[in-house]
Protein backbone atom coordinates (compact mmCIF):
# COMPACT_ATOMS: atom_id res chain seq x y z
CA UNK A 1 0.00 0.00 0.00
CA UNK A 2 1.40 3.22 -0.78
CA UNK A 3 1.98 6.09 1.28
CA UNK A 4 -1.01 8.23 -0.14
CA UNK A 5 -3.38 5.16 0.25
CA UNK A 6 -2.53 4.76 3.43
CA UNK A 7 -3.73 8.04 4.30
CA UNK A 8 -6.53 8.29 3.01
CA UNK A 9 -7.49 4.73 4.38
CA UNK A 10 -6.50 7.00 7.95
CA UNK A 11 -8.54 9.72 6.91
CA UNK A 12 -11.49 7.58 6.11
CA UNK A 13 -10.63 5.69 9.69
CA UNK A 14 -10.63 8.89 11.28
CA UNK A 15 -14.09 10.13 9.92
CA UNK A 16 -16.26 6.37 10.63
CA UNK A 17 -14.20 6.74 14.41
CA UNK A 18 -16.32 10.52 14.88
CA UNK A 19 -19.26 8.63 13.22
CA UNK A 20 -19.56 5.90 15.98
CA UNK A 21 -18.64 8.75 18.41
CA UNK A 22 -21.13 10.71 17.60
CA UNK A 23 -24.23 7.92 17.25
CA UNK A 24 -22.71 6.61 20.90
CA UNK A 25 -22.96 10.10 22.68
CA UNK A 26 -26.55 10.47 21.03
CA UNK A 27 -27.45 7.04 22.63
CA UNK A 28 -26.26 8.16 25.77
CA UNK A 29 -28.44 11.08 25.82
CA UNK A 30 -31.55 9.36 24.36
CA UNK A 31 -31.05 6.30 27.30
CA UNK A 32 -30.47 8.70 29.88
CA UNK A 33 -33.49 10.78 29.13
CA UNK A 34 -35.72 7.64 28.88
CA UNK A 35 -34.55 6.39 32.10
CA UNK A 36 -35.14 9.91 33.72
CA UNK A 37 -38.96 10.55 32.27
CA UNK A 38 -39.67 6.78 33.04
CA UNK A 39 -38.12 6.96 36.69
CA UNK A 40 -35.68 4.05 36.20
CA UNK A 41 -32.91 4.14 38.44
CA UNK A 42 -31.38 0.67 37.75
CA UNK A 43 -31.69 1.18 33.92
CA UNK A 44 -29.61 4.72 34.71
CA UNK A 45 -26.88 2.62 36.73
CA UNK A 46 -26.54 0.67 33.56
CA UNK A 47 -26.05 3.72 31.63
CA UNK A 48 -23.31 4.87 33.70
CA UNK A 49 -21.60 1.93 33.70
CA UNK A 50 -20.80 1.94 30.24
CA UNK A 51 -19.55 5.44 30.14
CA UNK A 52 -16.36 4.42 29.97
CA UNK A 53 -16.74 3.22 25.95
CA UNK A 54 -17.27 7.24 24.82
CA UNK A 55 -14.44 7.77 27.16
CA UNK A 56 -11.60 5.52 24.84
CA UNK A 57 -13.76 6.79 22.06
CA UNK A 58 -12.17 10.08 22.54
CA UNK A 59 -8.87 8.88 23.19
CA UNK A 60 -8.76 6.44 20.39
CA UNK A 61 -9.53 9.58 18.14
CA UNK A 62 -7.10 11.84 19.35
CA UNK A 63 -4.26 9.37 18.68
CA UNK A 64 -5.35 8.92 15.28
CA UNK A 65 -5.43 12.76 14.52
CA UNK A 66 -1.63 13.16 16.23
CA UNK A 67 -0.49 10.00 14.39
CA UNK A 68 -1.99 11.41 11.17
CA UNK A 69 -0.26 15.09 12.18
CA UNK A 70 3.40 13.78 12.99
CA UNK A 71 3.71 11.10 10.41
CA UNK A 72 1.71 12.55 7.32
CA UNK A 73 2.14 15.96 7.31
CA UNK A 74 -1.14 16.83 6.23
CA UNK A 75 -1.67 19.93 3.52
CA UNK A 76 -4.44 22.63 4.15
CA UNK A 77 -7.32 21.06 3.43
CA UNK A 78 -6.81 17.96 5.78
CA UNK A 79 -5.33 19.84 8.52
CA UNK A 80 -8.17 21.57 8.86
CA UNK A 81 -10.23 17.78 9.04
CA UNK A 82 -7.76 16.80 11.38
CA UNK A 83 -7.86 19.70 13.89
CA UNK A 84 -12.26 20.24 13.80
CA UNK A 85 -11.99 16.53 14.28
CA UNK A 86 -10.00 17.18 17.62
CA UNK A 87 -11.77 19.91 18.50
CA UNK A 88 -15.21 18.19 18.10
CA UNK A 89 -14.40 15.21 19.83
CA UNK A 90 -13.81 17.04 22.97
CA UNK A 91 -17.49 18.30 22.89
CA UNK A 92 -18.95 15.05 22.43
CA UNK A 93 -17.26 13.52 25.32
CA UNK A 94 -18.49 16.25 26.92
CA UNK A 95 -22.00 15.51 26.22
CA UNK A 96 -21.51 11.80 26.96
CA UNK A 97 -20.72 13.56 30.55
CA UNK A 98 -23.93 15.26 30.50
CA UNK A 99 -25.65 12.50 29.44
CA UNK A 100 -24.17 10.72 32.77
CA UNK A 101 -25.22 13.67 35.25
CA UNK A 102 -28.72 13.03 33.73
CA UNK A 103 -28.77 9.58 35.24
CA UNK A 104 -27.18 10.61 38.01
CA UNK A 105 -30.20 12.92 38.97
CA UNK A 106 -32.63 9.53 38.47
CA UNK A 107 -30.44 7.90 41.02
CA UNK A 108 -30.83 10.83 43.38
CA UNK A 109 -34.89 11.44 42.77
CA UNK A 110 -35.17 7.88 43.73
CA UNK A 111 -32.90 7.98 46.94
CA UNK A 112 -33.95 11.28 48.20
CA UNK A 113 -37.91 10.30 47.29
CA UNK A 114 -38.23 13.44 45.16
CA UNK A 115 -41.34 13.26 42.85
CA UNK A 116 -41.71 16.20 40.48
CA UNK A 117 -45.30 17.57 39.61
CA UNK A 118 -46.89 16.83 36.41
CA UNK A 119 -46.25 20.37 34.91
CA UNK A 120 -42.53 19.83 35.57
CA UNK A 121 -42.42 16.21 33.90
CA UNK A 122 -44.18 17.74 30.97
CA UNK A 123 -41.30 20.71 30.86
CA UNK A 124 -38.56 17.84 31.11
CA UNK A 125 -40.16 16.12 28.60
CA UNK A 126 -40.64 18.93 25.98
CA UNK A 127 -36.83 19.73 26.78
CA UNK A 128 -36.10 16.22 26.02
CA UNK A 129 -37.63 16.72 22.31
CA UNK A 130 -35.56 19.54 21.50
CA UNK A 131 -32.41 18.30 23.33
CA UNK A 132 -32.81 15.23 20.91
CA UNK A 133 -33.98 17.23 17.71
CA UNK A 134 -30.63 19.30 18.47
CA UNK A 135 -28.62 16.13 18.85
CA UNK A 136 -29.90 13.84 15.62
CA UNK A 137 -29.16 17.34 13.78
CA UNK A 138 -25.63 16.45 13.82
CA UNK A 139 -26.21 13.44 12.05
CA UNK A 140 -28.03 14.61 8.85
CA UNK A 141 -25.84 15.84 5.89
CA UNK A 142 -24.94 19.24 5.48
CA UNK A 143 -25.25 20.45 1.64
CA UNK A 144 -25.97 24.11 2.88
CA UNK A 145 -23.92 24.70 5.69
CA UNK A 146 -24.78 28.14 6.40
CA UNK A 147 -28.86 27.36 6.50
CA UNK A 148 -27.66 24.01 8.44
CA UNK A 149 -26.17 25.86 11.40
CA UNK A 150 -28.87 28.41 11.73
CA UNK A 151 -31.25 25.71 11.94
CA UNK A 152 -29.02 24.39 14.90
CA UNK A 153 -28.38 27.54 16.54
CA UNK A 154 -32.19 28.26 16.66
CA UNK A 155 -32.35 24.94 18.22
CA UNK A 156 -29.66 25.74 21.18
CA UNK A 157 -31.49 29.40 21.42
CA UNK A 158 -34.55 27.53 21.77
CA UNK A 159 -33.03 25.13 24.82
CA UNK A 160 -31.52 28.48 26.40
CA UNK A 161 -35.11 30.43 26.41
CA UNK A 162 -36.59 26.76 27.74
CA UNK A 163 -34.12 26.61 30.41
CA UNK A 164 -34.89 30.29 32.02
CA UNK A 165 -38.52 29.76 31.59
CA UNK A 166 -38.72 26.21 33.60
CA UNK A 167 -36.49 27.16 36.07
CA UNK A 168 -38.23 29.99 37.16
CA UNK A 169 -41.74 27.90 36.90
CA UNK A 170 -39.77 25.55 39.40
CA UNK A 171 -39.10 28.29 41.64
CA UNK A 172 -42.38 29.56 41.53
CA UNK A 173 -43.81 26.16 42.16
CA UNK A 174 -41.29 26.00 45.31
CA UNK A 175 -42.52 29.14 46.22
CA UNK A 176 -46.31 27.72 46.67
CA UNK A 177 -45.62 24.87 47.85
CA UNK A 178 -46.14 22.53 45.14
CA UNK A 179 -42.39 21.39 45.25
CA UNK A 180 -39.69 20.73 47.22
CA UNK A 181 -36.79 23.18 48.16
CA UNK A 182 -34.69 19.16 46.81
CA UNK A 183 -36.81 19.13 43.95
CA UNK A 184 -36.54 22.67 43.17
CA UNK A 185 -32.52 21.75 43.22
CA UNK A 186 -32.14 18.84 41.53
CA UNK A 187 -34.66 20.42 38.75
CA UNK A 188 -32.33 23.28 37.79
CA UNK A 189 -28.66 21.09 38.21
CA UNK A 190 -30.18 18.65 35.09
CA UNK A 191 -31.90 22.09 33.20
CA UNK A 192 -28.35 23.07 33.44
CA UNK A 193 -27.09 19.60 31.67
CA UNK A 194 -29.49 20.28 29.08
CA UNK A 195 -28.27 23.84 28.28
CA UNK A 196 -25.27 22.73 28.07
CA UNK A 197 -25.64 19.59 26.47
CA UNK A 198 -26.96 22.45 23.85
CA UNK A 199 -24.21 24.40 24.01
CA UNK A 200 -21.71 21.36 22.79
CA UNK A 201 -23.84 20.31 19.96
CA UNK A 202 -23.86 24.01 18.74
CA UNK A 203 -19.83 23.95 18.89
CA UNK A 204 -19.72 20.37 16.87
CA UNK A 205 -21.99 22.49 14.72
CA UNK A 206 -20.02 25.16 13.96
CA UNK A 207 -16.40 23.20 13.76
CA UNK A 208 -18.40 20.71 11.24
CA UNK A 209 -19.78 23.72 9.15
CA UNK A 210 -16.16 24.67 8.07
CA UNK A 211 -14.68 21.88 7.59
CA UNK A 212 -15.70 18.48 5.28
CA UNK A 213 -17.00 16.29 7.73
CA UNK A 214 -20.16 15.51 6.65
Amino acid sequence: MSIRTQYDSDLEALKAALAEMGRSSADAVEDALEALCTADADAAAGIVKGDGRINNMERDIEHRCMTLLLRQQPVAGDLRRISTAMKVVTDMERIGDHAMNICGYSALLKEKNVHFSQEAREEIAEMRSVCMEAIDSLGTDVSDAVSWLTGVAALEQKMDDMTSQYRQSQLNRMKSGTCSDEGCILFSEMLTDFERIGDHVLNIAQERSGASLS
